[in-house]
């Protein structure tokens, strides 16, 4: 029989290829669902006033006129934007093409600007200043950034952080600690970085060597770090917070001209050292993974150890380093809470915001630009919460209170898809 004859013939029963390769439906239906939303409250039902939102501050180098937006008309114009977005991934679904990864960036991006409206439309004093809410969204997103790129370095190497809260909050007291004693912010962040570091080499060592679950260790870590530190909070600091608790600030060091552009120079250029640090860490740890032999070499024990192994990598020490180096970072995350944040530690510091670090880096698909961007996201909304309280809006209180937690789930369980981590994250390596 010849080999034609046996080859099935094109649409003798086969299934069309666009049919049995057609992506999710996920994202069309999210960006939908909330463009329904967008057009319900913030344009049918939209307030009537008009949301003053201002670029820049007085004294800029640069005065930029304020945005003039009538809370209605504009609610509907956005909502008829996101509209078309959410067409436009329908048809591209419907031809059996998947949306392209800036379609829901730039959707979040109009929504969050037609929720921001809408509310300070309705607030008591229908001003806001959009510099100050980048800026303060930058300042409290560096903790996060660190924590992030932390799990980033983990988990690259197949090793999954839990005890990025732990880490965190041990850089906190740690750097509170030892900048009170020695009378240098600077020196106290660097013991953060050590305590993180110390933090990490406990995982590493129950986690690596000794084969027990990661993410028990992990859970048991923070909660251990919970408690110690707070001990020692109630019974060193409090009674002696003049000796062991006053830290002090990191100088924030103004790039002259450049800190006056609005809204980006306040981001970039007016920061102190841990801010301009946060910068550095994402850039050198996306280019250490991605365009170094260590990078390669890190990322081939975290998706395939035994072949890692069999060209000589010595897959466990490569492991242990790298966590090392993540508590290290993270810990530097933690000295923001009590050098930049506020000039002292307080019990519980941290907030679960190591929890809120690792969704980021689950949103960044494990990649340092990525969970640097998702960190961004998450202070924006940490942020939010305080600057509408101020200015009286309407929603209450604790809606505000729970919007980082609905972000953080909604970015994780309805915009990042499928996404997949490292394939040995979490399986333990044994050589044999």
């Amino acid at each position: 029989m010849s080999a034609t004859s046996t080859a099935p013939k094109a649409g003798a029963g086969a299934p069309a290829p666009t049919a049995a390769l057609r992506p999710s439906l996920k994202v069309p239906i999210s960006l939908s669902v909330l463009s329904l939303v967008a057009l319900v409250f913030f344009g049918l039902l939209g307030p009537g006033k008009t949301a003053e939102m201002k670029i820049s501050d007085p004294g800029d180098a640069v005065e930029v006129p304020a945005l003039m937006i009538p809370g209605q008309v504009g609610g509907m114009v956005l909502a008829i934007l996101l509209f078309a977005m959410a067409a436009y991934a329908i048809y591209l679904w419907t031809r059996g093409e998947r949306s392209p990864k800036w379609l829901p960036i730039v959707f979040a991006v109009v929504f969050v600007f037609a929720l921001l409206v809408w509310i300070v439309a309705g607030a008591r004093q229908p001003s806001i200043s959009l510099a100050g809410l980048v800026a303060g969204s930058v300042t409290l997103a560096v903790p996060l950034v660190f924590g992030s790129l932390s799990g980033v370095l983990c988990e690259r190497v197949g090793v999954v952080n839990i005890a990025i809260e732990g880490q965190l909050l041990g850089g906190a007291f740690t750097a509170a600690l030892v900048a009170t004693v020695t009378g240098s912010p600077y020196v106290g962040l660097i013991a953060a970085a050590a305590a993180g570091a110390a933090v990490s080499m406990v995982l590493a060592v129950f986690s690596i060597k000794y084969l027990v679950n990661q993410i028990i260790v992990g859970v048991v870590l923070n909660v251990l770090v919970s408690g110690l530190t707070g001990f020692l909070f109630g019974t060193v600091m409090v009674p002696n917070k003049a000796q062991f608790n006053t830290p002090g600030r990191l100088d924030i060091l103004p790039i002259p001209f450049l800190s006056d552009i609005p809204i980006i120079g306040p981001i970039l250029f007016e920061q102190s050292i841990a801010g301009y640090l946060m910068y550095v860490a994402v850039a050198v740890v996306w280019f250490g993974l991605f365009k170094t032999r260590w990078g390669l070499r890190v990322r081939a024990v975290g998706e395939h150890p035994q072949a890692a192994d069999t060209l000589g990598i010595n897959v466990n020490a490569t492991r242990f380093w790298n966590v090392t180096l993540g508590g290290a970072i993270a810990g530097i995350g933690g000295a923001v809470f009590t050098l930049v944040t506020i000039d002292s530690f307080t019990k519980e510091i941290s907030g679960g915001r190591g929890f809120i670090a690792l969704a980021a880096l689950i949103f960044g698909r494990w990649n340092p630009i990525g969970a640097f961007l998702a960190s961004l996201l998450f202070g924006f909304a940490y942020n939010l919460q305080s600057i509408l309280g101020i200015i009286g809006t309407p929603v209450p209180s604790q809606f505000m209170a729970m919007l980082p937690y609905l972000v953080t789930i909604f970015a994780v369980a309805g915009l990042v898809g499928r996404s997949r981590p490292p394939a040995a994250s979490g399986i333990p390596y044994v050589k044999g």
